[in-house]
């Protein structure tokens, strides 16, 4: 059953057009269930429409159409549940329509097609007999169903770009705000198995190639393998193994290296063979080898996105361009060309996924959770990214181009006016002073990023050196980096986190494979289970900082009072060395955790007798808090920092703070958001850490703010029952104040 799936749905997936994919799955459906007739309907402007059939009148295709008021189909999109009939006529929503000549069918099984709680359509058999379709056979179609859901909506978006050539919408999440104009640049898209024959210039150089495509390959296939072996899914595995076997010497592996050596490039090679053995196995009499034909398009077309995608990272690129990609990694950004890299695009990922942050931080518009964008054939198109609101803009017109340089240029002059005021305290009306701080990971400009307004670097993300190795980088080279991050700062205070890894910030050189990776293996505890990685880091921290007092080290992912044991012990075996070996005069670093799992919401007590300051990461909290992954777009409308129950635990947590006399900042993407400052400093949180982009902005709207209104808000803000309601509550207050360019 789960080959038959696997099947079906790939090959609606891999389709050229739609009416070419809802061709095949009426007909392979057809066959899979041995019935007599297969139909779908898709819904276009709240008509179902007859869209492919393999038993109906072919002529009847795309001019039947019914209102969901109407007939057995309509009812089950009405529902949006199944509908299985022994003898259809019978039935008082039947109705016959009789250009279709479907007179001779009384068994009849139909399921929805719901995509996100939408109906996209419904799918239907039927049979002359009448009986009961089996409880094994409603089954399998609402399976199938399910799981075509995503591919069918793919390739109707697809059909929709291409028949809009002069311009198409798209819609996703912001983000990362801010809006520009450049060509598309697609990765991980769908790979055509027709490449271009190209013969090779250097075979040994080819060979290579292939070489380092088909052990990427191997790897990703063992780690499925295995990952489906432990969940003893041994039919699901089987797949898997079988296209290892492909991928040896002599299978498909030692076709691909012969072709080369005929000449070929490594593209072309593998092309070429694909397409000839695809072409040999369709032909053949028996079934399974027919479908075997499967398994040699899905290496074939692995192997060549190896080939293909990774050298696009490493080109010199004409102008800058806006990536459009699956899931944009952490690790992926951290190794684009920054100064190419204007705008990102995705269809999955969490608005405060790391690969977010990190767009923040380039300063880098970003919209995520735009279905159906990866295969809609728009590289090299050109693109206008309104990340502010969400919108992708494909092929735009000349006249929509002008409005939007227009736009960009008002940004600018607006992000102009609050850069005259960065150099001044921020300070609300009522004399409230607020520290602002920055956070950082790389080390391009940051010494003028402090010292245009920052008054200190609240969160040094140590993990961007390590991404950017293939490598853990030796204690000379962190020290190296720690360095120059301490001299940037000019005497001003350095929060350095240590090695935050794990979770959606994994290291290509440490793979870490969990179901739960947000709940594993991940900060502190990493870090723990290796300490001669620990040890090393810490080590190059005290070594850099030397008898500078701007050194304070903050540990990640802290869960329980026993970790924040072990690192001190850590820290101060690092401490004695660096000082008897290094720095006679070495400083001892203020050590502070940061506040993300909400069991230390009702230990702080216990934590104040051990550190000297508590960092809060707004982000993981709140996914913590909410049970909510946040890199899940199916997820994401629940994902909110608003929510009233977040908002009590940081007011708790500041109060209680005070009460035990610990230093308390917020370094979470809530520290840069104009509705979150104003709650924060509300709360009476003074240390707020943002990225740079953010800093001149927030100095504005503080020294514009009263400290004194601020507290009443709060109250009417603790009060309410939703993140909506908070929103709209602050959204009033700025509207009031004539602050409504923050919104």
């Amino acid at each position: 059953m789960l080959k038959t799936l696997r099947d079906i749905t790939q090959a609606v997936a891999a389709a050229d057009d739609l009416q070419s994919a809802l061709s095949l799955l009426v007909t392979q459906t057809k066959s899979a269930m041995a019935t007599q007739c297969c139909s779908i309907y898709i819904l276009e402007e709240q008509q179902l429409v007859l869209s492919a059939t393999d038993g109906l009148d072919p002529s009847a295709v795309g001019h039947v159409k019914m209102p969901l008021t109407q007939g057995l189909v309509g009812l089950v999109a009405e529902r949006e549940e199944p509908i299985n009939l022994a003898d259809a006529p019978l039935h008082p929503r039947f109705k016959l329509f009789t250009e279709v000549a479907e007179e001779d069918f009384r068994a009849f099984l139909a399921v929805p097609i719901i995509y996100q709680k939408l109906i996209l359509g419904v799918l239907v058999v039927q049979q002359a007999d009448e009986r009961q379709f089996s409880e094994a056979e409603e089954a399998f179609l609402m399976t199938l169903a399910a799981q075509l859901a995503v591919a069918v909506r793919e390739q109707r978006k697809k059909a929709e770009v291409k028949s809009s050539p002069d311009q198409c919408y798209y819609s996703g999440t912001s983000a990362a705000n801010g809006v520009v104009i450049a060509h598309a640049m697609v990765i991980g898209g769908d790979i055509s198995l027709e490449q271009e024959d190209y013969f090779a210039t250097d075979i040994e150089e080819e060979l290579i190639q292939l070489k380092y495509a088909l052990d990427a390959c191997r790897n990703t296939l063992s780690a499925l393998s295995q990952r489906f072996d432990g969940e003893n899914e041994k039919e699901v595995q089987s797949i898997f193994s079988a296209l290892l076997l492909l991928l040896d010497d002599t299978s498909l592996g030692g076709e691909y290296v012969r072709e080369i050596k005929l000449g070929w490039s490594a593209v072309s090679a593998v092309s070429r063979v694909s397409l000839r053995y695809i072409d040999q196995f369709l032909q053949m009499q028996d079934p399974y080898l027919q479908e075997r034909a499967t398994d040699i398009r899905d290496l074939g077309q692995r192997v060549l996105r190896e080939l293909i995608e990774p050298q696009k990272m490493h080109i010199e690129f004409d102008a800058p361009v806006i990536l459009v990609t699956k899931e944009a990694t952490a690790t992926m950004l951290a190794e684009f060309p920054q100064h190419k890299l204007v705008g990102i695009v995705t269809e999955l990922g969490g608005v405060n996924s790391h690969a977010a942050i990190l767009a923040r931080a380039f300063g880098v518009p970003a919209v995520i959770g735009v279905e159906g964008i990866l295969n809609a054939g728009i590289d090299g198109k050109q693109i206008i990214l309104n990340a502010s609101r969400g919108q992708v803009l494909v092929s735009p017109t000349p006249t929509l181009i002008k409005e939007y340089r227009s736009h960009i240029s008002a940004e600018k002059a607006l992000q102009k006016r609050y850069s005259k005021e960065l150099s001044l305290a921020a300070q609300t009306l009522d004399g409230k002073r607020i520290h602002l701080y920055l956070n950082a990971g790389l080390l391009s400009s940051l010494a003028s990023e402090v010292a245009e307004g920052a008054d200190g670097i609240g969160l040094y993300r140590t993990e961007i050196p390590f991404m950017l190795q293939t490598r853990f980088p030796s204690e000379a080279e962190q020290v190296e980096i720690y360095r120059q991050v301490i001299q940037a700062a000019a005497n001003k205070p350095v929060v350095m986190r240590t090695l935050d890894v794990g979770g959606d910030k994994p290291l290509s050189y440490l793979p870490i494979i969990e179901d739960n990776p947000f709940l594993g293996w991940r900060g502190i505890r990493l870090t723990l289970d290796h300490p001669e990685l620990f040890l090393v880091q810490l080590r190059a921290m005290l070594n850099a900082a030397g008898d500078s007092e701007q050194l304070h080290i903050l540990l990640p992912m802290v869960s329980c009072l026993d970790e924040i044991d072990q690192a001190i012990a850590y820290l101060e075996q690092a401490y004695l060395e660096v000082k008897q070996d290094i720095h006679p005069q070495l400083v001892r670093p203020k050590i502070g955790i940061m506040l993300e799992v909400p069991a230390l919401l009702f230990q702080l007590e216990e934590v104040s007798q051990r550190v000297d300051f508590i960092s809060v990461g707004s982000n993981d909290l709140t996914q913590y808090l909410l049970a909510v992954d946040r890199n899940n777009p199916r997820v994401s409308t629940l994902y909110d920092c608003y929510h009233p129950g977040i908002l009590r635990a940081l007011k708790r947590a500041r109060v209680e703070c005070q009460q035990y006399q610990l230093s308390i900042s917020v370094c979470g993407e809530l520290a840069g958001e104009p509705i979150g400052v104003i709650l924060l400093v509300a709360m009476g949180f003074d240390q707020l850490s943002m990225n740079q982009g953010s800093l001149a902005k927030i100095n504005y709207l503080i020294r514009r703010v009263s400290y004194a209104d601020l507290n009443e808000l709060l109250e009417m803000a603790l009060s309410l029952s939703s993140g909506g309601e908070v929103r709209r509550l602050v959204t009033q207050y700025l509207r009031n104040n004539e602050l409504e360019e923050f919104l």
